[in-house]
C-alpha cells in the first residue's frame, strides 16, 4: 500500500486577483489529507468527508491517470481529510496532490514536482473550473511561496517560525461562482480592478518583508485592510467580516478571508498567547486553531496494508 500525505494552505495575500496576473503569498498548514493507495479488482475511491458526488473529481482524476499511462485503473483509493470541505483551506487541492502522489508512488511512476503538480491541477480543475493553480502548488512544495500565474514559483525561507491564526466560520464556498463575482468587477470596472491587481501585487510583496522582519503587528494592518478591499470586490459577507471583527476584538492584530471568500475561513495574526483567542472563537462556535509556518510539503511512502 502507497501513502501520501499532502498538506491545505492560507493565502495571506493576494486571493483572487491572482487569477488575473497578481502575485500571491501563501502557505501550508498543519492541516492535511492522507491518501492510501492499493490495489484491488475494481476502481474504488472512499471518504471519511466527501459524499459520492463530491468525489466525482477525485474519481475523475484516478481515471485520467491511469488513461495517461493506458492501463486499467484497479485501484482503492481512501482518502482521510482534517480539512473541511469548502472552508477555503485547500481541501481538494490537498487531496489531488495526495492522490496523485500515492498512486504514482504505487505503480511507480516517477513524477517530479512540477510533473506531480502538473498532474494534480487536472484534478484541481475539475472543481474549480479555473483556479490560478496556487493551491496545488503549495501543497505540493509546502512551505511559503510567493506565486504568479505563468512563472515558477519563488520559495521563501522565513528566519524564524511565525504563527497565524486560522478560523473557519462554518459555511461552504463556492469557489466557482465567487471567482465569477470578483471578475464581474473587472468587466464593469476595468481600469480600477487593473490598479487594484497592481496593488495586490505591491501587498503581497509588502506582507512578505514583515514576514522577514517578523513584525507581526504590520503584518496584522496589512491582512485587515487586504479584508476591506477584497469586501469592495465582492469576496465577503457579513459573516466573514462579523468573523474578522470578532478576531480583532478578541485580540488579533490583523484578519481577513482567505481564499475564495463568501464563507470558508478567516485568517489573523495573534497575539503571543493565541492560545485564549481560539478559546474564544470555539466557544462562539467556530472551528479555530493555531498554525505554525512553514509547514512541509506532500510526502509520500509505502506502507504495509
Amino acid at each position: 500500500m502507497a501513502v501520501a500525505e499532502a498538506p491545505g494552505k492560507v493565502i495571506i495575500s493576494g486571493e483572487h486577483f491572482v487569477v488575473h496576473g497578481a502575485t500571491a503569498l501563501a502557505a501550508s498548514i498543519n492541516r492535511s489529507v492522507r491518501v492510501e493507495a492499493s490495489h484491488s479488482a475494481k476502481p474504488e475511491v472512499v471518504s471519511n468527508l466527501r459524499d459520492g458526488e463530491s468525489l466525482l473529481p477525485a474519481k475523475k482524476l484516478l481515471e485520467s491517470l491511469y488513461r495517461e499511462r493506458k492501463v486499467a485503473p484497479n485501484v482503492k483509493v481512501v482518502i482521510t481529510s482534517e480539512i473541511p470541505d469548502g472552508a477555503g483551506l485547500g481541501s481538494s487541492a490537498a487531496t489531488m496532490v495526495a492522490l496523485t502522489a500515492a498512486v504514482s508512488l504505487l505503480e511507480g511512476w516517477y513524477r517530479d514536482m512540477p510533473g506531480l503538480i502538473k498532474a494534480a491541477g487536472v484534478g484541481e480543475k475539475l472543481v474549480h473550473v479555473n483556479p490560478s493553480g496556487i493551491d496545488v502548488t503549495v501543497s505540493a512544495m509546502g512551505g511559503v511561496i510567493l506565486f504568479r500565474v505563468g512563472q515558477p514559483p519563488q520559495p521563501v525561507v522565513l528566519p524564524r517560525p511565525v504563527r497565524l491564526l486560522v478560523a473557519y466560520s462554518g459555511r461552504k464556498r463556492d469557489t466557482g461562482r465567487l471567482i465569477a463575482k470578483v471578475s464581474s468587477m473587472k468587466d464593469a470596472f476595468p481600469a480600477l480592478f487593473s490598479a487594484l491587481c497592481d496593488s495586490a501585487t505591491l501587498a503581497s510583496q509588502m506582507s512578505l518583508d514583515q514576514l522577514l522582519k517578523g513584525d507581526a503587528a504590520a503584518l496584522g494592518k496589512l491582512m485587515t485592510y487586504n479584508h476591506a478591499v477584497l469586501g469592495r470586490a465582492g469576496a465577503s459577507n457579513a459573516r466573514l467580516d462579523g468573523l474578522v471583527d470578532l478576531c480583532i476584538a478578541s485580540g488579533c492584530l490583523g484578519a481577513k478571508l482567505t481564499g475564495a471568500g463568501g464563507g470558508g475561513s478567516v485568517i489573523g495574526v495573534p497575539p503571543e498567547n493565541g492560545a485564549p483567542v481560539v478559546e474564544k472563537l470555539k466557544k462562539k462556535g467556530y472551528n479555530a486553531f493555531i498554525t505554525e509556518i512553514p509547514c512541509g510539503g506532500v510526502r509520500a511512502w509505502i506502507a504495509s496494508s
